[in-house]
């Protein structure tokens, strides 16, 4: 079966989930700038969380570029990813509601881990699916370091949240600007 529909639902349940975010965002009541004071918790949520969705939407499409069929295994593999990445705005959400409170940001590094879990295991199956080790996402990702020490850098974040909050914050930041630039290992083996 072909990738389209696998496209399109993904890029739909992406943008869907982008909007509820979106949605989240409280206007204040007040008429001058002291009363958006009290959303900078929400908003910086906001602004990391849209960041990590358009990388994953955007390291999605340039994956799907190495895809040549579409099996239930990939299908069910990238339902398990969008899953994931449909809880970023509560995590997000709850995390920035309570000022970036311990428990809210390990269940957001939680979050963000399982995304990343979920993203290794769809790169997988794709890999088991079209060739193994000769694959062309295979010879694209090779050993996959950043995805390592990203799943590294979540699992830390989770453990740090329950005593440094803001240092997990930063331990996400730093995943996010690992990942910012789309992925140029797929790009030179695609063309």
């Amino acid at each position: 079966m072909g990738k389209t529909r696998l496209e399109a639902f993904s890029d739909g349940v992406i943008a869907i989930i982008i909007t509820i975010m979106v949605l989240e965002l409280k206007v204040p009541h007040g008429d001058d700038l002291s009363a958006l004071s009290g959303l900078w918790p929400v908003f910086l949520s906001y602004i990391l969380s849209f960041i990590y969705i358009g990388i994953y939407w955007n390291n999605h499409h340039h994956m799907m570029h190495t895809v040549q069929k579409v099996d239930g295994a990939i299908l069910w593999a990238n339902l398990h990813l969008l899953f994931w990445l449909s809880l970023i705005p509560f995590t997000t959400g709850w995390m920035g509601e309570n000022h970036f409170a311990a428990v809210p940001v390990a269940v957001y590094g939680v979050n963000l881990l399982a995304c990343a879990v979920a993203y290794t295991v769809i790169v997988r199956v794709i890999i088991g699916s079209h060739g193994g080790a000769a694959s062309t996402l295979a010879k694209a990702v090779g050993n996959d370091r950043k995805g390592m020490i990203s799943i590294a850098a979540y699992v830390a974040a989770i453990l740090v949240a329950l005593v440094a909050p803001l240092v997990s914050c930063g331990l996400f930041v730093f995943v996010a600007l690992l990942w910012l630039i789309p992925d140029r290992r797929i790009s030179k083996v695609v063309g």
